[in-house]
């Protein structure tokens, strides 16, 4: 829910007009980053406090009957299809290509996709890339298993990069000087997940991958070939809040942060 910064970012940026030729989003920010293409200002702050309590849309509840944490049918057919209707439409339309991460469970390796519709597959790779180890099942899609994409990528700078991207705006939900340490949950990792080697040696060695890639993006800011929007300290929200003044608060933050950089964006951007 720490995802509730970057709603808040995005939105400012579509309010003000400020589109771009791509996006990448990779867990929440592949969820939550959807709506930049389908141009729904505030659509995922809106579902997400207003379904946030119910038990299908994470909880332990959800997560022994279903297999889940977020349920499935739920998030990726109630919510788009009927209570906050995605629209497709406009998704398709949308020239900007929207990429997403997911984590391949058998080689450990980063499976990237492009989307194309907003339907069934779309949603699949979107599911996959937010599914969390041990809060969710491997999600089966185009042939590959998988699981949460920011095992193995979690800021997919690099790879817009070598698509021809030059000139990102990257959106962090930790703030400025955050290192990731060694989880604490390998243990569990290695009973729940020992069908799958390569995840569990990738989860040993995600904190080392987060740091690298943070410093290469300190690097890219210092020398102006990113520009880089952060809180401007810890959020204070659980990965799974289910508090919508919570989650107001951090959507909030976001906007701020997103407003108070909007002059310095588009002079990045080349926007007058």
């Amino acid at each position: 829910m720490r995802g509730m910064f970057t709603c808040g970012v995005t939105d400012v940026l579509m309010e003000n007009g400020i589109t771009f030729d791509a996006a990448a989003g990779v867990s929440a920010g592949a969820v939550f980053g959807c709506n930049i293409k389908s141009r729904q200002i505030g659509r995922a702050i809106r579902y997400n406090k207003k379904y946030c309590k119910n038990y299908r849309f994470g909880s332990f509840r959800s997560l022994i009957k279903s297999g889940d944490f977020y349920e499935a049918d739920f998030c990726y057919r109630a919510i788009p299809d009927e209570l906050d209707v995605f629209d497709r439409d406009a998704f398709t339309n949308n020239p900007l290509e929207f990429y997403i991460v997911a984590t391949d469970v058998i080689n450990g390796e980063p499976r990237y996709y492009k989307c194309s519709d907003g339907g069934k597959r779309d949603l699949l790779w979107m599911q996959a890339s937010a599914s969390m180890p041990l809060l969710s099942k491997v999600v089966d899609v185009d042939g590959y298993s998988l699981l949460d994409g920011g095992i193995m990528d979690t800021v997919p700078y690099a790879y817009m990069e070598n698509l021809g991207f030059r000139k990102n705006v990257i959106v962090l939900t930790q703030p400025l000087g955050y290192k990731k340490k060694k989880s604490g949950a390998m243990p569990l990792f290695h009973i729940f997940l020992r069908k799958y080697p390569a995840v569990i040696q990738a989860m040993g060695r995600r904190h080392e991958m987060y740091n690298r890639q943070m410093k290469e993006i300190r690097d890219r800011e210092a020398s102006y070939d990113a520009i880089v929007i952060r809180p401007p300290k810890d959020l204070g929200i659980g990965r799974t809040s289910k508090d919508p003044k919570e989650l107001e608060r951090v959507y909030q933050i976001g906007r701020s942060e997103a407003l108070r950089r909007l002059p310095e964006i588009r002079k990045f951007l080349g926007i007058e």
